[in-house]
């Protein structure tokens, strides 16, 4: 840390120099007789500004974020180079460069916008967008990174610490907690870190929702934009530069960190993806060697120094370092810089952002089509083209996919944004459709133009298909009613290659003539109401092979026909027999066995001993005598 902070220091020394040559630059561009605003006793501007007890700030009405805390990291000691860009000019190529110089795409595009509509509002304030990264810089690490939905808003509220006077400005609730959640204290709020009370005089609905939200970061650009002018600033005189800064946030380094960026951006910055800018570590309210742990307010708010101010905790600079700088005198704000006379000034045209500039998308010619579960062959993209039909590069273009299908971009995503590059082509990255086959419309549109008609890409998730299916293995497949079969196993190509991932139907019919399900064939066993299954969906592996299991011959004997059909054309057939179940022969004698023989009857026993007509005529004769 302490090497940070000498770092810091040596930051601030030259940065003061470099900014006020590069606003003294801009500001002689203007031509003479620029003049800063009236100021009050105290040192600020007459309207909204430093130390101006009358604006609506809340409790300590005294900077738009009641002075929280913020980020004190500093950009690398050598800045990009781009040639024949101007620190301050309102345009940035869009290269690659240190990790440091990326703004993430929707909030660039932000601070683009903000700058053409505070220019074409208030042309005389001189508004770059360097200036609102290097407060974004400074207030959020640009929203923590670009973590932004499509139109801009946080992913989650961006927040300071309570405002209750333990080591901050003491400002009690004024929103009832309708921006920040809080109802006791308030809290600065959003990417541009703006309290609730400054926010209700402010806010801006930029993005055309509807809303005046200070976590979108297309309304807090353009509040930042607006508040910084307040006053009839002039931001390309350094006085009334530091004078915005410090009606921000009242301290010295503050000033100091947010023209060091605002230099560093000038120099060249690049657009990256919406969620990888490189995030701040070092906070003002985080103590280090050698500096105090909450922000110091300036001794003198009329004439702010861009350096820190000197300290006994200085780290005496070592043998090897080399000697600090000492910053250039600022000028005079009260004299307009020196032009000659006989040469007309001359001025800069004015660089729309490439968001604004953008006239309509076109959506690429490619046809999206893939199968099911695998990387569509073609990348979605558009090209965004000015009124005049000419490429617009540098332009934040939004893909997103419809909430019927299952397809995906990388990591899951259903939504991404990239930047069109020289050509104006902004491409999608790689889309990977699911196993919903499928057409389905992919929209793009340009986060904060609502009125911009969005461009519908038609893509088509096809299944696999197969157009040659076979039996590995020939064993007959023959069951009693009531048994189980042999599994079998099929594979599918297409092309006469392996097709992994295809869908074949098996159905049981009653000869190879039928495509019919049969009425008592042998069945998958039986759903939950007690009935034969007879058709399965099934889907081969990665080697291109399926396996049909579980099936059990019906109850009736006879010859059927197990039928496999894939789409494609592929087809094959199996015959399934089902034999009747042996019957059981009758037991044979016993030889060793004795027959059994009835007894005769006796004349006791015998019901016809008396009764019987052939009894004897001699018998009756005797009887009657």
């Amino acid at each position: 840390m302490a090497a940070q902070f000498g770092r810091r220091l040596r930051r601030g020394a030259t940065s003061g120099a470099i900014v006020a040559a590069a606003v003294a630059a801009l500001a002689a561009s203007q031509g003479p007789g620029a003049l800063p605003p009236p100021t009050d006793s105290l040192g600020g501007d007459t309207a909204i500004g430093a130390g101006d007890a009358t604006a609506p700030h809340g409790g300590d009405a005294g900077s738009a974020t009641g002075d929280s805390p913020y980020y004190t990291d500093l950009p690398p000691l050598n800045p990009p180079k781009v040639p024949g860009v101007a620190p301050t000019g309102p345009q940035v190529p869009i290269v690659t460069g240190p990790a440091e110089a990326g703004i993430p795409a929707t909030v660039l595009a932000a601070y683009r916008r903000a700058e053409a509509s505070v220019r074409s509002s208030d042309p005389s304030c001189n508004l770059p967008w360097q200036l609102l990264a290097g407060i974004g810089k400074v207030e959020s690490g640009q929203a923590r990174g670009g973590r932004v939905d499509g139109n801009g808003t946080t992913l989650a509220p961006i927040l300071g610490p309570a405002l209750d006077g333990n080591g901050f400005a003491l400002i009690q609730d004024t929103d009832d907690g309708a921006f920040d959640g809080d109802t006791t204290h308030d809290r600065a709020v959003g990417p541009m870190q703006f309290i609730p009370s400054t926010w209700a005089v402010w806010g801006q609905d930029a993005n055309g929702d509807g809303k005046k939200d200070p976590n979108n970061i297309y309304d807090a650009a353009q509040a930042a934009g607006m508040y910084l002018c307040a006053g009839g600033r002039n931001l390309a005189i350094k006085a009334d530069l530091d004078r915005a800064i410090l009606s921000y946030n009242r301290s010295t380094e503050y000033l100091t960190t947010v023209l060091t960026w605002f230099e560093y951006y000038g120099r060249g910055a690049h657009t990256v993806p919406d969620g990888t800018g490189r995030l701040p570590v070092d906070r003002s309210d985080r103590p280090g060697p050698g500096r105090s742990p909450f922000p110091t307010r300036p001794t003198s708010p009329a004439s702010p120094s861009p350096s820190p101010s000197p300290s006994q905790d200085r780290p005496s600079p070592k043998p090897t370092d080399p000697a600090p700088t000492s910053p250039s005198k600022p000028a005079d704000p009260t004299r307009p810089p020196t032009t000659d006379p006989s040469r007309p000034p001359v001025a800069k045209p004015v660089e729309v952002p490439p968001t604004l500039r953008v006239s309509r998308l076109k959506a690429g010619t490619a046809t999206l089509t893939a199968v099911t579960g695998s990387t569509f062959a073609q990348a979605a993209s558009v090209t965004a083209l000015d009124a005049s039909g000419r490429p617009v590069a540098g332009v934040s273009v939004r893909f997103e996919l419809p909430g019927t299908t299952d397809a995906r971009f990388p990591a899951g995503a259903t939504t991404v944004t990239v930047t069109s590059d020289a050509r104006g082509v902004a491409k999608a990255p790689a889309l990977r459709a699911g196993e919903k086959a499928e057409p389905f419309v992919l929209r793009a549109t340009v986060p904060g133009r609502s009125s911009l008609p969005a461009a519908e890409l038609k893509a088509t998730v096809e299944v696999r298909k197969a157009d040659a299916l076979a039996r590995v293995g020939a064993t007959d497949l023959t069951a009693a009613t009531g048994a189980d079969y042999a599994d079998v196993t099929v594979e599918a190509r297409l092309g006469g290659a392996l097709a992994p991932g295809v869908t074949v139907t098996a159905v049981v019919t009653d000869s190879k003539d039928s495509t019919e399900q049969s009425a008592d064939g042998p069945s998958f066993g039986k759903d939950a109401a007690g009935n034969p299954i007879r058709t399965r969906i099934l889907k081969t592996d990665g080697q291109g092979r399926l396996s049909v299991e579980d099936l059990v011959a019906g109850e009736k004997a006879g010859s059927y026909v197990l039928l496999l059909t894939a789409p494609g054309g592929g087809t094959v057939t199996v015959t399934l027999t089902v034999t009747a179940p042996a019957t059981t022969p009758p037991a044979s004698p016993d030889p060793s066995e004795e027959p059994t023989v009835d007894p005769a009857p006796t004349a006791s026993t015998s019901p016809s001993a008396s009764t019987s007509p052939s009894a004897s005529p001699s018998a009756s004769a005797s009887s009657s005598a």
